[in-house]
């Protein structure tokens, strides 16, 4: 349609309307605008109509001389797309969908398989989800996969990555997260350039979960990210995700270019034998501390049996102590003394917990609380979780959580990981 308003004349797909008093038309760059009905002064066909469906299913061809690699699609908007009768984005994309955007994959790898787990958005993720990822990478990983790439929402995917950190024990091929920030009917969706930068990382010499997703606002290059070492940091840019107290792994170019910038990365080994360890405490909290905030919390929490605490603690490690109108330390002193392990994670994210400069911090690490270093929250939370799963003595506990995993302890910051 051709329409005519005021101001303008818009040519485009007249789409089905979900408000009222609103046309929407879909502009041949891909993006819908909304018109002020009140405002046009003519609509005119100016040809057939259009069948809007789903993108087509590609059944990709298979190479057996590529490395082979497996797809789990799990949702979010990477299989996402806009359902033009409601409005809102849905995820009605088939993993084969996917593939329509980025033929690419094709000359990068073997897709050997396609698995769909679920379908749901990133904040549905829970621990019982974690575990059919982990074992179903695992197998396909055991099964003779160069890598495997899991699609993902963006809102969890740190979280995500920091479990299979934890949970595939033995990994020293690739596993890949990658997503989108925009949805694949977007002219500015990355979902092509994402998938095309995380097939090159999956065959290459690099091991370890890792995230891949674009490292800028344009589509110049794709960083690949230490898993336990990132985090969302913007709702909408491309470029959201960031390492934390830590570099980049590399530079991922679609052209095949890795440009690697960690030092102590995993070299991979494709002769290793993955497991998966499955046992998980999920009575476990993460609880930030404000200024003023009661204690409350964490007496009902010890009174509802929460196992494990992680507090996101301000500064080097504080919280309202004996000068404070709310002391926090009473609470959390019966908390430990009823057996609940009670970690500190950093609210400024960037640089190292130091609990002996302040009195507070040593009063919080004189009644036991477990100091995490230069640990992110969501990585401390989940590492929680999956110690506590597997230990019960308190000794062994606040080894295990002082124990560098998946290099989620950094031994030295420098200033090449602050805002990188």
């Amino acid at each position: 349609v051709e329409v005519i308003t005021k101001d303008e004349v818009v040519k485009g797909i007249l789409l089905p309307s979900f408000k009222e008093g609103i046309m929407f038309v879909k502009l041949d760059s891909g993006y819908n605008i909304g018109i002020d009905k009140t405002q046009v002064i003519e609509i005119k066909k100016i040809g057939e109509p259009v069948k809007l469906e789903v993108f087509p299913s590609v059944k990709v061809e298979h190479n057996k001389d590529l490395p082979s690699v497996s797809f789990v699609a799990t949702g979010g908007t990477i299989a996402s797309r806009l359902d033009y009768e409601t409005g809102a984005v849905k995820w009605l994309m088939e993993p084969g969908q996917i593939f329509f955007l980025a033929p690419e994959i094709a000359k990068v790898c073997n897709v050997r398989k396609i698995e769909k787990p679920f379908a749901i958005a990133s904040e549905s993720m829970s621990f019982s989800k974690w575990v059919v990822i982990a074992k179903q990478v695992a197998k396909l990983l055991n099964d003779g996969d160069s890598g495997v790439i899991v699609t993902h929402g963006t809102d969890s995917l740190h979280y995500t990555g920091a479990a299979l950190s934890f949970m595939l024990k033995g990994l020293t091929k690739p596993v890949i997260l990658t997503y989108a920030q925009r949805s694949t009917d977007r002219g500015s969706t990355d979902t092509a350039m994402n998938l095309i930068c995380s097939a090159q990382m999956s065959v290459s010499n690099v091991g370890g979960v890792m995230l891949v997703g674009h490292g800028s606002t344009d589509d110049s290059f794709c960083l690949a990210i230490d898993g336990v070492k990132v985090r969302k940091m913007h709702t909408s840019r491309r470029d959201t995700f960031r390492p934390v107290n830590d570099v980049p792994i590399a530079k991922v170019f679609k052209d095949g270019k890795i440009e690697i910038i960690k030092k102590n990365i995993i070299n991979r080994d494709d002769s290793c034998k993955i497991e998966v360890n499955d046992k998980y405490e999920d009575k476990i909290a993460l609880v930030k501390y404000v200024p003023g905030m009661s204690s409350d919390i964490i007496d009902a929490l010890v009174d509802k049996g929460i196992k494990g605490i992680v507090l996101e603690v301000m500064g080097l490690g504080h919280v309202g102590t004996s000068e404070s109108d709310e002391n926090w330390l009473p609470s959390i002193k019966r908390a430990i003394k009823e057996g609940v392990v009670v970690c500190a994670a950093g609210q400024c994210l960037y640089g190292r917990l130091d609990p002996y400069v302040y009195s507070n911090g040593r009063d919080l690490l004189d009644i036991g609380v477990i100091f995490l270093k230069d640990m992110l929250p969501e990585v401390a939370y989940v590492k929680l979780g999956c110690v506590l799963g597997n230990f019960k003595d308190e000794k062994e506990i606040k080894l295990e959580m002082l124990k560098n995993y998946a290099g989620e302890f950094n031994d030295r910051l420098d200033g090449r990981m602050f805002l990188n």
